[in-house]
């Protein structure tokens, strides 16, 4: 009788813990990507990783002769999940808000409220993310994430937006940034914990789409787009970064902006990244036809994986 009673609250407990989770991912309602929209609005809620992320995606939507997305850019360097959620309770003006109407960027304001940004356009898709140090560390991604939804779901104009991760990259292996002690120095650890930390949130939060730009960085690293020997002998920083984190302008910046295309564009207007003409051409960071064409197919190989 002890042995059967002792059965009964075992599956008792189990069907309560089973019955939770699945109340947990059903409070998180999302909703799928817009299929060719008049008008497709992009806003990414980030920091420097998300103006490093987006930096050249309205040169790519150019070239494609996309005309009708509009992005919207609001970040705080460094920001973190925790603070997006204290800076949208004291009403903070810390935000920088950038816009792009016509495939090119342009300061709306230096000093933006996450409202500003937020309540700006019945935003489509919404991405997130989580301060670079923290990217692999879910305890605290599990914490914040949540606040962060609500708030976005309470204020967006559109109450159907979709919700979108962008999954960022680990650092160089030579990084001095101090956060990278939380991996052990290691790349490879960090980029795998970021990895278990998307997949988790995924499931956690319903959030089915992702902007890979970890993995695309990481794929990029092991191409000849990663060349050591170019970096100046007093700038000792490689692994498509500029600093050890941030990164460069040339390829990493290039390769991040095809990841979002392919991963936000090809869904939604049915045009992918692949062939895309865009090489930077008026800038100094300009590509060959060949290293155009490489980080365009890292690109759709890293979302593909994600898929």
């Amino acid at each position: 009788m002890k042995s059967l009673l002792r059965i009964k609250i075992v599956l008792c407990l189990t069907f309560l813990f089973l019955g939770g989770l699945a109340s947990a991912q059903e409070s998180f309602v999302n909703f799928p990507l817009p299929q060719h929209p008049d008008t497709l609005r992009i806003l990414s809620i980030g920091n420097s990783f998300s103006d490093d992320g987006t930096q050249y995606l309205p040169d790519l939507l150019e070239s494609a002769g996309i005309r009708n997305v509009i992005l919207g850019r609001l970040y705080i360097g460094g920001c973190s999940l925790e603070r997006h959620c204290r800076e949208y309770e004291t009403g903070s003006t810390a935000y920088r808000y950038d816009k792009s109407t016509a495939n090119a960027w342009r300061t709306v304001s230096a000093q933006a409220t996450l409202l500003d940004g937020l309540q700006d356009e019945p935003w489509d898709v919404i991405t997130m993310q989580e301060n670079s140090g923290y990217s692999g560390i879910y305890d605290i991604m599990h914490t914040w994430l949540p606040r962060l939804i609500g708030i976005v779901r309470k204020e967006a104009v559109n109450p159907q937006a979709t919700l979108v991760w962008h999954g960022t990259w680990a650092y160089a292996a030579n990084s001095a940034d101090e956060r990278f002690s939380f991996y052990d120095r290691s790349q490879e650890k960090m980029y795998e914990s970021i990895l278990d930390c998307v997949s988790k949130l995924q499931d956690d939060f319903n959030i089915p789409v992702v902007i890979p730009c970890g993995t695309a960085i990481q794929l990029g690293r092991n191409t000849s787009l990663n060349n050591a020997d170019e970096v100046p002998a007093d700038n000792p920083v490689f692994d498509l970064t500029r600093d050890g984190y941030h990164l460069s302008r040339q390829f990493g910046r290039y390769l991040a902006a095809c990841t979002w295309f392919e991963a936000l564009i090809r869904p939604t207007l049915g045009i992918g990244v692949v062939g895309n003409s865009c090489r930077l051409r008026k800038t100094e960071y300009s590509l060959s036809a060949k290293d155009a064409r490489l980080c365009q197919k890292i690109a759709f190989r890293a979302c593909g994986n994600s898929r």
